[in-house]
């Protein structure tokens, strides 16, 4: 579980989160939904602790990440897995090196150790017999399959992901967005999605927050978003022709 609470930040005199606070569930897909520029993204690398800070608290199961020493935080950083947006594996290092890769950083395994687990994570989500191939040589699916193995490589407690269906067709998303929500529901995983894909949102989309100009503008479920008054998460949600045709259903 996470907590954020009276999370703001600035660049220069620019307010890009206002006061935001929520509860990020475990063993749930927890979503974060708005507008290009909305802030989502510096969100997250707040709570990682890319970004300092101005005020508020980010509690990773009680432990206050900002009030931490840099070992205490570095071992909070042991305990999340990223998937980035354009998965962000090494070209120079094939399909089991990627997965390897933090293994190496952050513990003392031996390499049969490590290869034993990158050989279970890439079969975890259904990568065969490509351990020894290129990032310049796989579908974009695979690629973030590759990502998502490397990402929960550590045993990850909480599983960040920066718009994980960003280039996919529509099936491969599908895909992506199942492999997410079994890995967080299987290991019980505070998951964290920031997405602007509302179908990813409706089938995944256990608890959700929408951010509109900096601000914690609507939080519920994926079946009170569909049923919501607010004009902004409605102009959000219903903005394309499939969320329409989806409204009458309910």
């Amino acid at each position: 579980m996470i907590d954020i609470k009276n999370i703001s930040k600035s660049f220069a005199d620019r307010l890009i989160l206002n006061n935001i606070s929520f509860n990020f569930e475990k063993g749930k897909t927890n979503v974060i939904i708005g507008e290009s520029g909305s802030g989502k993204t510096v969100l997250l690398r707040c709570m990682v602790g890319l970004n300092e800070i101005d005020t508020g608290d980010v509690l990773y199961d009680g432990r206050n990440f900002y009030d931490l020493k840099f070992k205490d935080k570095k071992e909070i950083r042991k305990e999340i897995g990223m998937l980035f947006q354009g998965g962000a594996l090494f070209d120079s290092k094939n399909v089991e090196e990627n997965v390897v890769f933090p293994l190496s950083m952050f513990t003392d395994l031996s390499e049969s150790e490590k290869r034993d687990r990158a050989n279970f994570c890439l079969q975890r989500v259904n990568l065969f017999n490509s351990n020894k191939l290129y990032p310049s040589e796989l579908s974009g699916g695979m690629k973030k399959r590759v990502a998502i193995a490397r990402a929960i490589a550590m045993q990850p407690k909480y599983l960040f992901c920066d718009e994980p269906n960003s280039g996919l067709d529509p099936k491969t998303s599908i895909v992506i967005d199942n492999l997410i929500n079994e890995i967080t529901e299987e290991y019980d995983i505070t998951t964290i999605v920031i997405t602007h894909d509302m179908n990813s949102v409706i089938e995944i989309g256990d608890n959700i927050m929408f951010i509109n100009k900096g601000e914690n503008w609507w939080q519920g479920s994926k079946e009170e978003i569909l049923k919501t008054e607010n004009k902004e998460v409605q102009d959000f949600v219903y903005a394309t022709k499939f969320m329409k045709n989806l409204r009458t259903k309910f």
